[in-house]
């Protein structure tokens, strides 16, 4: 599929057809991420925000809490 870089305002963009935007399930106003990768733009989708209730909907109960080492003293902080 082509399409054409066209300006818009004091930049240029491209229209993305709706049969792209429905394979990878992006919608008007979802962000993106642009990446540049060999020569090549990249967009890619990010992840959608989670609400916390959605976030304790999906909790199984199997996190584990442990320390977290982060290395030794280099100064005052003990």
């Amino acid at each position: 599929m082509y399409t054409t870089i066209q300006k818009w305002g004091n930049s240029q963009g491209i229209r993305l057809p709706k049969a792209i935007l429905e394979m990878v399930n992006l919608n008007e106003n979802d962000t993106v991420k642009l990446k540049v990768e060999d020569g090549k733009v990249i967009i890619v989708p990010t992840k959608k925000h989670v609400s916390l209730k959605e976030r304790i909907a999906e909790y199984e109960g199997e996190y584990q809490p442990q320390e977290w080492d982060t290395g030794h003293s280099v100064g005052k902080e003990v």
